[in-house]
């Protein structure tokens, strides 16, 4: 084995992918460094009673670790228990995330190599509670001390870092996403959608996503056009989902969450503007995949979508801004096959795997 190139991935699910970004992140980097020689193992979170075991999945190896307790509370114990375990051995280790960064004390006392993905600022967000918020504020903390290196995803979170830490110590490397060229288009008709004929909304129902926002400047008016916003209503605020619910048209369509990635693929396709109203966090996965699908963008203004999407999209800051910018954009094709080339464009130059996951090695050898 070489030990300058194996690495041990935490802090997610597990691959293959099949709930967020990062773990699409982590199946694309170790599929990535397998091929450039690498061994590369990736903890796995079961949500059973069985027994700890390994197995290999398209040369990654897989450690599965049973966790019978739900939510937050079933996270913690999985990191604490996948951190126990790679401490016994002397490989790189990269962390997703820093929610149980505190745990990373083991590798220091160890002299084991750790760099962290720090994501976003998970501890600014309103859907915690003040005791989470607290807790994630000194993981946070604790990541940026404890860490040999980090990792931001966004110039504005490397800012951030660096008002903690040296930003020597921080390198700045964005997510990347797939060009999406193609979808099969039979795939929209069960939502009874046509291309072009759409807009589409990819978020958790959530307040600082701005889905009541979004879909309050939709239904204003009729705008021939579909809006469908995907996203678990299930799981949402009663109070905030019966707002959404109660404000929109009968031109908005809620699919539910879809984790069928080919259905996912197509209706972003086929879409003429994906918005994106998310109010925090750095590089967000889903607006970069926007880019890739050539998708033009309608965005909440904040610093951090404006880096993402650049100059060529559009933006809103409230409802009203959000409803007139609707009726611009719908009424204006020309524009917006020109934001789609801008951006296809911009996700070439910026966003593409290759690039991302070049740099995430460049940066695993530098720091070994």
């Amino acid at each position: 084995m070489n030990q300058n190139k194996t690495l041990r991935i935490l802090g997610t699910r597990g691959v293959p992918a099949q709930h967020g970004g990062f773990e699409t992140f982590a199946e694309h980097l170790a599929l990535y460094l397998v091929e450039k020689g690498w061994d590369v193992t990736v903890y796995c979170q079961d949500e059973d009673d069985s027994l700890r075991y390994e197995n290999e999945w398209r040369g990654i190896k897989l450690i599965h670790f049973p966790i019978s307790n739900k939510g937050a509370l079933g996270t913690i114990f999985f990191d604490w228990k996948t951190t126990l375990h790679a401490a016994r051995h002397q490989d790189r280790i990269l962390t997703l995330g820093y929610n149980t960064a505190i745990f990373c004390l083991l590798y220091r006392l160890r002299g084991q190599k750790n760099i962290i993905n720090m994501d976003g600022l998970e501890w600014k967000r309103n859907k915690w509670s003040t005791l989470a918020r607290l807790w994630l504020y000194l993981n946070e903390r604790a990541g940026c001390l404890l860490a040999n290196h980090l990792v931001a995803d966004h110039p504005e979170i490397k800012n951030h870092l660096a008002t903690r830490v040296h930003p020597d110590k921080i390198s700045m490397i964005p997510y990347g996403a797939d060009v999406i060229n193609h979808a099969d288009v039979a795939l929209l008709a069960p939502y009874g959608l046509q291309p072009q004929q759409y807009i589409i909304v990819i978020a958790r129902p959530e307040p600082e996503n701005s889905i009541l926002e979004i879909v309050t400047a939709f239904s204003e008016q009729q705008r021939n056009k579909k809006l469908v916003v995907l996203g678990d209503f299930s799981k949402a605020n009663p109070k905030y989902r019966d707002q959404v619910f109660a404000i929109a048209s009968s031109e908005v369509i809620f699919p539910g969450a879809i984790y069928d990635q080919q259905v996912v693929k197509a209706l972003r396709f086929y879409a003429c503007l994906y918005v994106h109203g998310h109010q925090v966090g750095g590089t967000n996965p889903s607006l970069v995949e926007s880019l890739g699908a050539g998708n033009p963008v309608l965005a909440h203004d904040n610093h951090f979508n404006r880096w993402v999407a650049g100059d060529s999209n559009a933006y809103f800051s409230n409802t009203c801004e959000c409803a007139q910018t609707f009726e611009y954009l719908l009424n204006n094709v020309t524009l917006l096959q020109s934001m789609q080339q801008k951006n296809r464009q911009r996700h070439l130059t910026t966003f593409t795997w290759n690039k991302i996951l070049g740099q995430y090695e460049q940066m695993l050898l530098e720091k070994r």
